[in-house]
């Protein structure tokens, strides 16, 4: 979809529907007020009837405003003005979406950004209705004969403030936007689909659109000579050969150091030889979350021509339960030298991402952020609202809090001290690849912390947030906006 910003007074423009958010009791609202002026009382007339109270989630159309260019209004109740905060602004933008897709309007303008959200700005709700907005809209029906999608006639989105946000806001946002779907569609392919040969095609297909990307893809046999045993013990169980998929976006100075986004691509996770129970196994497709993400930052940092050298690495492999797959108590050696003995075939991610993390090492990176859908133990700690956050560099973590502050999409910090790392412990190898019940997602990242100790690190557990279960099942992008928002910054202030 289309989208542009304008500041055009409400009266003169000619659109087939005028989006207007409606607080419950007294209006409050400029927008609201001064077209009710406009329309001489006609506005609050029609709210008095009764049809909408301005309930959070309502909606109503109103025909042939008097005084105003606009064919229809559109009316999002957006509940008590006084509790009225980010959260309700994204699902006030994403509810006028979804009704403006079922309705006959091909063009629209949205004063909801024209809303008091505290003390956020024009850029912050700029980006926020726009990625909404696509958010609401997205279908995914490429495996059905025919979609149950209703054809959606809305082609372009205006959005209405008293001040523009910044030149380049709407363009980021829009690509940000991309970057999402792009991962969504990714997850949300099975795994017979999605491979991890497929997601190297995907690569491939990357680099042909953008001459900023260049690509590298390790075969088993090359990460056997370099000696990535730990990665090699999850894919040599699966008919499907693994993959290390390396993509460098070249958008800053030639030698300057890259930040390195390191993802999960489980295409499908069995738990192998410790296999998984059979409920809710269809959604280890998703897996591959943490992949998907950096997918999807990449092409919105592609197409947004971010400044700035970032190097996508994806640990690609299907955990599988074949005649070749590990066994618990198998001992493996890493590409750093390491020994670990596997008690737990499902905890395999943590075993193609040691690997992974120790290759970007090649790039002398200025920071290297890996995530992962990597434990259930997060899910218990903090739900599917925010991931969790751990790291051996406080400043890169303040960094992506920050971040995620700002884009709505939510991270918290949990503890990586010394005393879990005793929990790895192993009688053969010098470590195990799980460390118990006890604190798991604070293990697992124990386990990662010893492939990262040469350069600043952070690992973003996204088991809760990369998809949603249910009758709305489905990948959610996470965290591709906070990532997008992190180098973002970084790009304008390196330091």
């Amino acid at each position: 979809m289309e989208f542009k910003t304008v500041t055009t007074a409400l009266e003169r423009i000619k659109t087939s529907c005028l989006v207007i958010g409606l607080y419950q009791g007294t209006q409050t609202d400029t927008v609201f007020t001064s077209l009710d002026t406009v329309t001489g009382g006609w506005l609050s007339k029609q709210i008095k009837r009764g049809d909408i109270t301005g309930a959070k989630g309502q909606t109503l159309y109103l025909y042939d405003p008097p005084g105003l260019k606009a064919e229809r209004l559109l009316l999002i109740g957006c509940g008590d003005a006084a509790a009225f905060g980010e959260r309700g602004y994204i699902e006030a933008n994403q509810t006028a979406a979804r009704t403006l897709s079922g309705g006959g309007a091909k063009q629209a303008v949205n004063t909801l950004p024209a809303l008091s959200v505290g003390q956020r700005d024009a850029d912050w709700k700029t980006t926020q209705a726009v990625l909404a907005a696509e958010y609401a809209l997205y279908t995914f029906d490429e495996f059905k004969t025919a979609s149950a999608s209703p054809k959606q006639a809305l082609k372009r989105l205006d959005l209405w403030m008293p001040e523009a946000p910044a030149a380049t806001t709407l363009a980021r946002a829009v690509a940000t936007a991309h970057g999402v779907a792009f991962a969504r569609d990714l997850a949300n392919r099975p795994g017979n689909v999605c491979h991890p040969t497929y997601l190297a095609k995907q690569a491939k297909a990357l680099k042909k659109r953008f001459d900023s990307i260049e690509l590298d893809v390790l075969d088993e046999a090359a990460m056997e000579k370099l000696g990535m045993g730990a990665f090699l013990a999850v894919s040599k169980g699966s008919a499907q050969p693994g993959k290390l998929i390396v993509m460098q976006y070249r958008g800053g100075e030639k030698n300057a150091k890259p930040i390195a986004l390191v993802g999960k691509g489980v295409t499908f996770d069995t738990g192998g030889i410790s296999i998984k129970p059979a409920a809710q196994m269809d959604e280890m497709k998703f897996d591959m979350g943490g992949a998907a993400s950096v997918f999807g930052t990449l092409l919105a940092c592609a197409e947004a021509k971010l400044e700035l050298n970032i190097v996508g690495v994806i640990a690609a492999a299907e955990n599988m339960p074949g005649g070749r797959a590990s066994r618990p108590g198998d001992i493996v050696k890493t590409l750093s030298g390491q020994s670990v003995e596997i008690l737990n075939t499902d905890a395999e991610g943590r075993l193609v991402l040691c690997d992974a993390l120790t290759y970007v090492e090649r790039f002398e990176p200025s920071a290297v952020v890996d995530m992962a859908t990597l434990t259930g133990a997060c899910i218990v700690a903090l739900g599917h609202e925010v991931s969790a956050i751990l790291g051996n560099h406080p400043p890169l973590i303040d960094a992506l809090k920050h971040a995620g502050q700002e884009t709505f999409d939510r991270i918290w910090e949990l503890p990586l001290l010394d005393e879990y790392q005793d929990q790895l412990k192993s009688n053969f190898a010098d470590m195990a690849n799980i460390g118990g019940r006890a604190g798991g997602t604070i293990t697992a990242a124990c386990f990662l912390s010893r492939f990262t100790r040469k350069y600043n690190w952070a690992h973003l557990d996204i088991a809760g947030t990369a998809w949603v279960s249910g009758d709305k099942k489905g990948a959610t992008g996470r965290p591709v906006p906070l990532l997008v928002e992190y180098l973002t910054h970084c790009a304008a202030d390196p330091s």
